[in-house]
C-alpha cells in the first residue's frame, strides 16, 4: 500500500457496520482516515464520533436535526452539512479514496450512485443497492473504472477466493447462511415468534434490520441477487448452504470441482478491513479460529416452505426488471411492521408476496423507474397490512 492515508467516508457511521468500521480506522491510523462521517438520526453517538475521529465533513440526513448537530460542534473547524443531497455531494469530494456504503435500504442507492460516477472506490455493504438495480450499478462502476469491493462476509469470502484465479471459470457459488435462530422452528412456533426472539441472533452483532432479515432468511435471498451481480453468475449457479457454526463464510466451486473457501470466526471488522486494505493484507486483532477447539462444521439445505422468503428472491431474480426492487421495498415495510408487532413473523412473507403481484412490472427500467416503483410498491405494502389481508397465497407465482 502506498504510504498515504486512504481517507474514507463512513456512510451510516453510527450503524453496526459504521461503527466496526471506525474500530477498523482507529486501529491503524497511519492507513486510514475518517473523513466524512454521514448518519441518519443518531446526533449523540455521531457527536461522539465526530469529537474522537476529527473528520473534516459530518453530514446528517435528518434535517431536523442539523441545528443541534451544528450548535454541539460549534468549537470544532468540522463542516456540518444535512440532508440526502448533501450526502450525494460529500462522497464526490477529491479527497475521498473510499466510500463506505453502510446506510440501511433503498437510502444508500443514490449516494452510491453519485460516488461511482465520482470514481471513488466502493466499499459495498447497503446490499439493497445490488439488490434494487443491480444492473445499473454494475454497468455504471464498468463506465466509471470503478471498483466495488464487497463488505458483506459472503461476497468478502467469495472475491478472496476468486483471487489469483484470473478468467478460471466459476462452476458454483456457494453462499453460506447461519440459518438463524429458528432454523429447527415447526411452522406453528414460527407463527409465535416475538419480535425479541427475532432480534437475537446467535452469531453476529447487526442492525435491527438485517437481524430480523436474517431471521427470515431474506438476507439472503438479498445476497443471493447481490452476489448475482457482483460476480456476474446466473441464479442458478448460486447455492445456498446452511451453516450454523459461521466459520466458512463461502465458497466457489471451480469447473475442475475444486472448492476454494474462506474461513474466519464471526467478526464484521475482517471483511471491512480487507475492503478498506484490498488488495494488502494488514494486521489484525481478530482471533484466529482454533481448530482444536471446533467440535464440528455442519451444513444443511434451507427450507423454503418455513422460510418462503428465499424462494420469493429466487423468483425475483429470474424474473428481473424491477421484480427485486419490489421484493426489496416491501420487505422493508414488513420488517418495519413487524417491529411494531403489527404483523405477525410468517406475515412477512405474506405481504411482501402480495406486493409483488399488485406492484407494476417492468421489465427494463430506468433509475427513475427504481424509485417510483420503490414508492409503488411501498404504498401498496402498506395499504395491504391496514387493510388486514395479509393473508397467505398457495402457489402465487408473480
Amino acid at each position: 500500500m502506498n504510504d498515504q492515508k486512504r481517507k474514507i467516508a463512513v456512510l451510516g457511521s453510527t450503524g453496526s457496520i459504521g461503527t466496526q468500521a471506525l474500530d477498523v480506522i482507529s486501529r491503524h491510523p497511519d492507513r486510514f482516515e475518517a473523513y466524512a462521517l454521514v448518519a441518519n438520526n443518531q446526533v449523540d453517538r455521531l457527536l461522539e464520533q465526530v469529537r474522537r475521529f476529527k473528520p473534516e465533513v459530518v453530514v446528517i440526513a435528518n434535517e431536523s436535526k442539523y441545528t443541534t448537530l451544528k450548535e454541539a460542534l460549534s468549537d470544532l473547524p468540522v463542516k456540518v452539512w444535512a440532508g440526502a443531497e448533501a450526502i450525494e455531494q460529500v462522497v464526490q469530494d477529491t479527497e475521498i479514496d473510499i466510500v463506505l456504503t453502510a446506510m440501511v435500504g433503498f437510502s444508500g442507492l443514490k449516494p452510491t450512485i453519485s460516488a461511482i460516477k465520482a470514481r471513488k472506490t466502493i466499499a459495498l455493504a447497503n446490499k439493497e443497492t445490488l439488490v434494487i438495480a443491480g444492473e445499473l450499478i454494475t454497468r455504471l462502476a464498468l463506465e466509471n473504472r470503478t471498483a466495488v469491493l464487497p463488505v458483506d462476509s459472503e461476497h468478502s469470502a467469495i472475491f478472496q477466493c476468486l483471487n489469483g484465479e484470473g478468467g478460471n471459470e466459476i462452476e458454483k457459488i456457494l453462499l453460506t447462511a447461519s440459518g438463524g435462530p429458528f432454523r429447527n422452528f415447526s411452522m406453528s412456533q414460527l407463527q409465535q415468534v416475538t419480535r425479541e426472539q427475532a432480534l437475537h441472533h446467535p452469531n453476529w452483532n447487526m442492525g435491527a434490520k438485517v437481524t430480523i432479515d436474517s431471521s427470515t432468511l431474506m438476507n439472503k435471498g438479498l445476497e443471493l441477487i447481490e452476489a448475482k451481480w457482483l460476480f456476474d453468475v446466473n441464479p442458478s449457479q448460486i447455492e445456498i448452504i446452511v451453516h450454523p457454526q459461521s466459520i466458512i463464510h463461502s465458497m466457489v466451486q471451480f469447473k475442475d470441482r475444486s472448492i476454494m473457501a474462506q474461513l474466519s470466526l464471526p467478526d464484521m471488522r475482517m471483511p471491512i478491513q480487507y475492503a478498506f486494505s484490498y488488495p494488502e493484507r494488514i494486521s489484525s486483532d481478530v482471533k484466529p479460529v482454533n481448530f482444536f477447539e471446533l467440535s464440528t462444521l455442519t451444513f444443511e439445505r434451507p427450507d423454503t416452505k418455513r422460510f418462503r422468503n428465499l424462494s420469493l428472491a429466487y423468483k425475483s431474480i429470474e424474473k428481473g426488471g424491477n421484480m427485486p426492487c419490489i421484493m426489496n421495498a416491501a420487505n422493508e415495510i414488513a420488517v418495519e411492521l413487524f417491529l411494531q408487532e403489527k404483523i405477525g413473523f410468517l406475515q412477512m412473507s405474506d405481504l411482501i408476496e402480495q406486493t409483488l403481484t399488485k406492484t407494476v412490472f417492468i421489465q427494463n427500467p430506468s433509475l427513475e423507474d427504481y424509485i417510483q416503483t420503490d414508492t409503488e410498491a411501498r404504498n401498496i405494502a402498506l395499504e395491504t397490512s391496514k387493510r388486514h389481508q395479509v393473508a397467505k397465497f398457495p402457489g402465487s407465482d408473480f
